[in-house]
């Protein structure tokens, strides 16, 4: 590591690392929202939470500036390499949410690690999400209590895609992934 860079070799090959797995893991929501969409689109949030991942578990692995950031982009890059048409709402979508896991930990100058900031980011995005989509899939077509828990099941799949990214993140830190961390 140069004095002038800011992350590691071994940080980057991690967040590339944790970017392919997610990666593909997007790919694999991708298939199944298609489907759910179609036949049960109230549960959309649920699936679309799935896109939280990378930034989670490198967020918690990591715990350095950039890493979430990094981490969407390598696995919305692995994303498009499989499903080439969706490349935009791949980049918009690690653009999106990297963006704002990085600007939630931003906010206490990278030093809050707690799992509440992580929800709290897992809230933020399921919110700005849900607003997004709310005029994108016209939700007003479900009676008022379909659009209450569509908006509540994007908000909650996120959180709980977020659980599950915290339980991989410290599964990797103590199995001593990585070994040496320097941001």
């Amino acid at each position: 590591m140069t004095s002038q860079s800011r992350l590691s070799t071994s940080v980057l090959l991690t967040c590339a690392a944790i970017g392919v797995a997610t990666g593909v893991l997007q790919v694999a929501a991708g298939v199944i929202s298609v489907p759910v969409s179609a036949t049960l689109p109230i549960l959309y949030g649920l699936v679309l939470g799935v896109h939280v991942l990378p930034g989670v578990i490198a967020q918690e692995l990591l715990r350095a500036p950039w890493v979430a950031l990094i981490t969407h982009f390598v696995a919305a890059l692995v994303a498009s390499a499989m499903t080439p048409p969706w490349i935009g709402r791949y980049i918009g979508t690690a653009l999106l949410i990297g963006g704002l896991q990085e600007l939630v930990a931003a906010t206490s100058r990278y030093k809050q690690w707690q799992p509440w900031r992580f929800f709290l980011s897992a809230v933020i995005v399921g919110a700005v999400i849900a607003v997004a989509i709310w005029f994108a899939a016209d939700v007003t077509r479900f009676p008022l209590w379909g659009q209450i828990v569509y908006v509540a099941l994007f908000i909650a799949g996120p959180v709980a895609w977020t659980a599950i990214g915290l339980a991989i993140g410290r599964a990797l830190r103590r199995a001593g992934v990585p070994r040496r961390v320097r941001s």
